[in-house]
């Protein structure tokens, strides 16, 4: 029988490159994007299952200082104040202000998890692409499909999965993916003056079919074999639904 643990996947850094038009690069705070984390990681909760917090060296997560806006909350301030205690309470109940090196998870302690899940935040940008152990993580739970959930720049560290070791290439070819998309990052490149990676683009050039959710449905997520994923906050109580579903049918 399959336990109840679920791997929170969260990035290091507390910045990301951005690239200035005299072509210097600046770094701009970030990390953890709030409502992408609380919002599925409570249902996770409210459902019974364990979480562990794990980021390539172990140390304690930034979070995006937007994303504890009251603008980003739409103004409730109660909203708010509940996202704030969970982080709490995961700082003390679990331990999300020391995360597991990935380094450190062995491939049979993988075998006891029954999904991963990634959210977003400009974060994914600077540590999580490119990482071989966070790679041999994730094909893990690819090649054994077990639920994976991804949300905004989540999604990529899908590529971490071309440097695992002995790694096959990407591993989510084919898949339908939706992320944040180019053009919301046109917005923040606007707003910042400089340019941002791109997680849309650079995810369709490795082969992913990019669905995007922009003029549809606010909140709308894809779903595709193991993996569920949504383009930015207004989607984390969807896809936070939807990954506990899966999680459940897979345990039925």
């Amino acid at each position: 029988m399959s336990s109840r643990k679920v791997l929170i996947v969260l990035s290091d850094a507390h910045s990301f490159p951005l690239k200035k038009p005299d072509g210097t690069v600046a770094q701009e705070e970030t990390g953890v994007f709030l409502q992408e984390l609380t919002k599925p990681l409570q249902q996770l909760l409210n459902a019974g299952y364990d979480v562990t917090f794990a980021s390539p060296k172990g140390q304690r997560p930034n979070v995006d200082p937007l994303s504890e806006s009251l603008l980003v909350y739409f103004g409730n301030w109660i909203s708010k104040y509940k996202d704030n205690n969970l982080i709490k309470q995961m700082e003390g109940d679990r331990n999300l202000d020391s995360p597991r090196p990935f380094s450190s998870i062995s491939d049979e302690e993988l075998i006891s998890f029954s999904g991963v899940f990634i959210p977003g935040g400009h974060a994914p940008l600077s540590d999580l692409g490119d990482n071989p152990d966070l790679g041999r993580i994730l094909l893990h739970f690819h090649n054994t499909g077990k639920p994976t959930a991804a949300i905004c720049h989540g999604p990529y560290a899908f590529l971490s999965t071309k440097y695992a070791p002995n790694s096959p290439g990407f591993a989510y070819k084919g898949y339908k993916l939706t992320s944040w998309s180019d053009q919301e990052e046109k917005l923040v490149e606007t707003l910042k003056r400089g340019e941002v990676p791109k997680v849309e683009s650079t995810l369709r050039a490795e082969g992913a079919d990019m669905i995007s959710t922009l003029g549809k449905k606010a909140g709308d997520i894809t779903v595709d074999r193991e993996v569920v994923s949504g383009a930015n906050p207004m989607a984390a109580n969807a896809l936070g639904a939807k990954f506990v579903e899966m999680l459940q049918s897979r345990t039925a």
